[in-house]
């Protein structure tokens, strides 16, 4: 029987800004059906991954395939959640609005949201917890509430696979909690997530597969088997004067 395709993919990827290297010949399979997190120290290049993945930085060397084919082949198939803080929180719209423009990429050049896509984006507020604000200017917004408006506008694409970058920034408990019961349904529903994480302490409760990354790829697999204290320590340069570093490893 023949396995399916990973639902993302990189071979040889390779990334510099500046002529300074960012990632290192990168290869990398998410299998489908899985919460994948990938962590790293600051620099290692997490988010940098995956805009390359995504066509959003052009790598040096190597390509990504999603679901086996070209990104462009499979766009509809790929969710992009990207940090709030590269949006204008002060402009002036709703919540449901922005929500809303996450239908877009079904919509075409023409088509305008209508009731059905409205419907969809207040389905989406109400799987985060966030419904009562449909109506409420996004600059009024917490940290936490603003990153599941990013959510919910992820949502309402229905995606297979879901891209976040850093979904937990910035977020207060009870939306932190919001946010993984979404991620924890769309795996049991079979997709796919992939989230740039920073705390290793979540990461057994989030992931159950993970990526540690330090310009290029340490280890990547099922959390029980890659997430130990040799590959932490690798990916974090950790001394043995920092050995409570490692307490979260397996």
């Amino acid at each position: 029987m023949t396995s399916p395709a990973a639902a993302c993919a990189t071979s040889n990827l390779s990334v510099a800004y500046h002529s300074e290297p960012v990632l290192r010949s990168v290869d990398l399979a998410v299998p489908q059906g899985v919460v994948m997190g990938v962590v790293g120290p600051n620099g290692a290049g997490k988010s940098t991954l995956i805009k390359a993945m995504l066509g959003l930085v052009t790598p040096l060397t190597g390509s990504s395939t999603f679901f086996g084919q070209p990104l462009a082949a499979v766009r509809q198939r790929v969710g992009y959640m990207p940090q709030s803080t590269s949006v204008d929180w002060d402009f002036p719209t709703t919540v449901l609005d922005v929500v809303t423009m996450g239908t877009y990429g079904t919509l075409g050049w023409i088509r305008r949201p209508g009731r059905r896509e409205r419907d969809r984006a207040r389905a989406a507020l109400d799987k985060t917890g966030i419904l009562e604000l449909a109506s409420r200017q996004i600059g009024e917004l917490s940290g936490g509430q603003r990153q599941r408006v990013f959510l919910a506008r992820t949502l309402v694409q229905a995606p297979d696979l879901y891209v976040m970058d850093e979904p937990f920034q910035g977020v207060d408990a009870r939306s932190q909690q919001a946010i993984v019961r979404v991620l924890h349904d769309l795996r049991a529903q079979g997709k796919t997530v992939v989230i740039v994480h920073h705390d290793l302490a979540t990461v057994r409760e989030y992931c159950d597969h993970v990526t540690l990354l330090n310009r290029r790829v340490v280890a990547s697999g099922p959390v029980d088997e890659v997430f130990t204290a040799a590959n932490i320590r690798t990916a974090y340069e950790v001394t043995d004067g920092d050995a409570g570093f490692l307490e979260f490893a397996s």
